[in-house]
C-alpha cells in the first residue's frame, strides 16, 4: 500500500491525507500499425481463422486441411507421443480420455486455487494440476514432458490456425507473423497476456487481444450500414458475454460489457451428461461416474444430443454396452432439455441488465440484438432473449464464424488496408492506487474507452519520507480493503524533503488489450518505477459482480467510512508531528511534560489502529483528540520555547 509505515503518499498539501487530480492530468491513445494480420477466434470448443481479401475488402473464414471452416480447440498426446491438434484429437478423445485436453480456454491465466478451477478438476477426465506459480497446468501420462501450462495447449491450437491460414493463402511456413485473436469480453489482465503469451510461444505476434463480443458487432456492421445501438448476446462453448455498442458511420463504440467467463456450452454438456449417467444408474443400480471412459462416450453423445435439439423435437441416445452386458437407450425431447437447461440460460440475464444499467440505456432503446456463438443455436435460447428484449433477435451473422471475421477486420485495419472503420472498447472495472490510510483513488473509472492513458500528481505526507509502495486495485468500493489488488512495486530514493514538497507522477497505461502498466515517477530525480499488471490471479465473475452491487447498496455507509477515516488520518498526521516536536525540543522539555506526551502519542496510536482495524468508530472521540493533542502539544513547545530563550540569556 502506499501507507506503509510513515511512506505515503497524500495531496499535494502539509495536512490532508486525500489525493486529488492535479492540472496535469492527461488522457491519450495508442495504436500499432503492423502488416498483413490474420484474426483468430481462439474458442473454448472450435477456433476459426479468416482474413480480409484484398480485393474485395470483404473477411473470409479460411478452411483447414480437413475441408472445414472451423477447428475444434482440442490438443492430444497420444500414446505413441504423438502431438494431435483439431478433428484427428478430437477423433480419439474416447479412448485416449487422460491425454486429451479440451476447454482449456477455461485454465488460461487462472490460478490452480481459484474455485473455476476446482469445478472443472472433479469434471474433466485429465488432470489438472498446480504449476510452480501456483497457476493450473495439465498433466499427461506420456511423452517426455508430463505437464504443460494452458498457453501451451493454446499455442499449438494458435498453430494449427497459423498454418492454416499459411496454407489457404499459397505462404511458406513461418510466413505468417501477425494476428488479431479474440478473449471473452470479461477476460482479466492475467488471461489477456497469458493469451498473448500463447502466441508467443508459436512465433505469432499478437498485436491485438479482442474482445468477442465487440468483434462479432465488426462482422455484423461492416459495410451494412447497420448503424444504431445494438446488444451483442455471445454464448460459447465455455463464456458467455453482453456488450453494449453504439454503431455510427463506421465508428464502434462499445458502452459497456459484463458476462461470465464460466458460463456456457460446456456447462450445458455437463448437466446433460449427470442426467444420463442418473438415468442409467436409476435403470440398472450401475453408477458409471468413476468409469472415466465410460464418461467420456457419454459426454459425445451428449453433445451430439444437444447439437441435435436445436433442430428436431426428439433424439434417442444410443450407447451399446457402456458396460461389458449393458447399454444406453435414452430418448430426450427437446422440453427436457429446455427445462434442465432454463437455470443456466437465465444465468445470462443478470449480466444484461448490469450491461444496460451500466450504457445507461433501457432494454427497449436497443435496436439490434445479435446473436453469437454456438449454443446461441439453441431455440430456447433464442426465445428467452428475444423475450426479453421484446424484439425478434439477429441471427444473420454465423454463430460460429462471426468472431474470427471480425478479428479479421481489426487485423485489417490495423494493417491499413481497411479505412474508415474506428473501435472504440473499454475496460469493465474502476482501476486506481491505495492512498494514505487505506482509501482507494481512482484514476480510470469503470468503461472508460481503451487505449488510454491517465496521470496524476501526488506528494509525500511525512517529513523526510525517501520511499512509498504503490498498491494498485481494481474495484468500485472508495476502502482499498473492498477491492482486489492486482499488483505492486516500490519507488525508492525520493529526496529526504519536507512533506508536500516532493510530487510524484503516477501513470496508468491501459494498451488496446486492456493490459495495464503502472509508473510512478518522481519530478525532481526523474526516478521511475513501473509494473506491468499480469500473473496475478483476477477476480471471478462473481466477485466483480459483488463489487459493484455492494458499492450501489453500501453508499451511505461507504461515506460514512471515508470520513471517519478522513478524521483518523489527520489524527495521525497531527500524532507524526508531534513526535518530531518531541525530537526537535527533547532538551528543553521537562521530563514530567516528555512523559506525559509520550503517553498521549502512544494513546492516540492505539485509537489510530483500533480505528483502522475498525474496533473503534467515533467520530467525536478522534476530533476531542485532535484538539487534546494539538493543545497540549502547543502548550509544552511554548514552555519550551520560552526555557531555550531563558538559557540563551542567561
Amino acid at each position: 500500500m502506499l501507507s506503509v509505515s510513515r511512506r505515503v503518499l497524500t495531496r499535494n498539501s502539509v495536512r490532508s491525507a486525500l489525493l486529488r487530480p492535479c492540472a496535469n492530468a492527461r488522457l491519450n491513445s495508442t495504436a500499432n500499425s503492423p502488416a498483413k494480420v490474420i484474426g483468430i477466434d481462439l474458442g473454448t470448443t472450435n477456433s476459426a481463422v479468416a482474413i480480409v481479401d484484398q480485393l474485395t475488402k470483404e473477411p473470409k473464414i479460411l478452411e483447414n486441411s480437413q475441408g472445414a471452416r472451423t477447428t475444434p480447440s482440442i490438443v492430444a498426446f497420444s500414446p505413441s507421443g504423438e502431438v494431435l491438434v483439431g478433428e484427428p484429437a478430437k477423433r480419439q478423445w474416447v479412448i485416449n480420455p487422460t491425454n486429451t485436453f479440451y476447454a482449456t480456454k477455461r485454465l488460461i491465466g487462472r490460478k490452480f486455487a481459484d474455485e473455476e478451477v476446482q469445478t472443472d478438476a472433479n469434471l474433466m477426465p485429465y488432470t489438472i494440476v498446480a504449476g510452480s506459480n501456483g497457476d493450473a497446468w495439465l498433466s499427461t501420462t506420456v511423452g517426455e514432458n508430463l505437464q504443460y501450462s494452458p498457453e501451451q495447449i493454446a499455442g499449438l491450437i494458435l498453430k494449427e490456425m497459423k498454418n492454416t491460414s499459411e496454407k489457404a493463402l499459397g505462404l511458406k511456413e513461418g510466413e505468417m507473423k501477425n494476428a488479431v485473436v479474440t478473449v471473452p469480453a470479461y477476460f482479466n489482465d492475467s488471461q489477456r497476456q497469458a493469451t498473448k503469451t500463447a502466441g508467443e510461444l508459436i512465433g505469432l505476434n499478437v498485436v491485438r487481444v479482442l474482445n468477442e463480443p465487440t468483434a462479432a458487432a465488426l462482422a455484423y456492421g461492416l459495410g451494412n450500414n447497420n448503424d444504431g445501438v445494438c446488444a451483442v448476446y455471445d454464448l460459447g462453448g465455455g463464456t458467455f458475454d453482453i456488450s453494449i455498442l453504439d454503431i455510427d458511420d463506421g465508428v464502434f463504440e462499445v458502452r459497456s460489457t459484463n458476462g461470465d467467463t464460466h458460463l456456457g456450452g460446456e456447462d450445458f454438456d455437463n448437466l446433460l451428461v449427470q442426467r444420463i449417467l442418473d438415468a442409467f444408474k436409476e435403470d440398472t443400480g450401475v453408477d458409471l461416474n468413476g468409469d472415466i471412459n465410460a464418461i467420456q462416450r457419454v459426454r459425445e453423445a451428449a453433445e451430439k444430443a444437444k447439437i441435435d435439439l436445436s433442430h428436431v423435437k426428439k433424439t434417442t441416445i444410443d450407447l451399446p454396452f457402456i458396460t461389458k452386458t449393458q447399454s444406453i437407450s435414452l430418448e430426450l425431447t427437446e422440453d427436457e432439455l429446455d427445462e434442465l437447461s432454463l437455470p443456466l440460460i437465465q444465468k445470462t440475464l443478470g449480466p444484461i441488465k448490469k450491461a444496460l444499467s451500466d450504457a445507461e440505456i433501457e432494454k427497449d432503446e436497443i435496436d439490434e440484438v445479435i446473436l453469437v456463438g454456438g449454443m446461441t443455436r439453441m431455440p430456447k435460447i433464442r426465445k428467452v432473449v428475444g423475450d426479453y428484449f421484446g424484439k425478434q433477435t439477429n441471427t444473420q451473422v454465423n454463430p460460429d464464424e462471426a468472431v474470427a471475421l471480425g478479428a479479421a477486420i481489426q487485423g485489417a485495419v490495423l494493417s491499413g488496408s481497411v479505412k474508415d472503420v474506428l473501435l472504440l472498447d473499454v475496460t469493465p472495472l474502476t482501476l486506481g492506487i491505495e492512498t494514505y490510510g487505506g482509501l482507494f483513488s481512482p484514476l480510470i473509472p469503470r468503461n472508460t474507452t481503451v487505449p488510454c492513458k491517465v496521470s496524476q500528481t501526488y506528494s509525500t505526507a511525512v517529513d523526510g519520507q525517501n520511499s512509498i509502495d504503490v498498491n494498485v486495485y481494481q474495484g468500485e468500493r472508495p476502502l482499498v480493503s473492498d477491492n482486489k489488488l492486482i499488483g505492486k512495486f516500490k519507488l525508492t530514493d525520493i529526496p529526504a524533503l519536507p512533506k508536500g514538497v516532493p510530487k510524484i507522477d503516477v501513470l496508468f497505461d491501459i494498451d488496446a488489450d486492456g493490459i495495464i502498466k503502472v509508473s510512478a515517477k518522481d519530478q525532481d530525480t526523474g526516478k521511475v518505477s513501473s509494473i506491468t499488471v499480469f500473473g496475478k490471479s483476477g477476480m471471478s465473475k462473481t466477485q466483480i459482480d459483488e463489487l459493484v452491487k455492494k458499492s450501489k447498496e453500501t453508499t451511505k455507509e461507504d461515506q460514512q467510512r471515508i470520513s471517519y477515516l478522513k478524521h483518523v488520518n489527520n489524527l495521525e498526521l497531527i500524532c507524526f508531528d508531534t513526535e518530531q516536536a518531541l525530537k526537535d525540543w527533547g532538551a528543553h522539555l521537562a521530563r514530567p511534560d516528555v512523559d506525559s506526551l509520550q503517553r498521549h502519542i502512544d494513546i492516540v496510536k492505539r485509537m489510530i489502529a483500533d480505528s483502522r482495524s475498525g474496533d473503534l468508530f467515533n467520530v467525536d472521540l478522534i476530533q476531542a483528540a485532535q484538539e487534546e493533542m494539538k493543545h497540549e502539544t502547543l502548550d509544552v513547545i511554548t514552555r519550551a520555547a520560552e526555557h531555550s530563550r531563558h538559557q540563551k540569556k542567561a
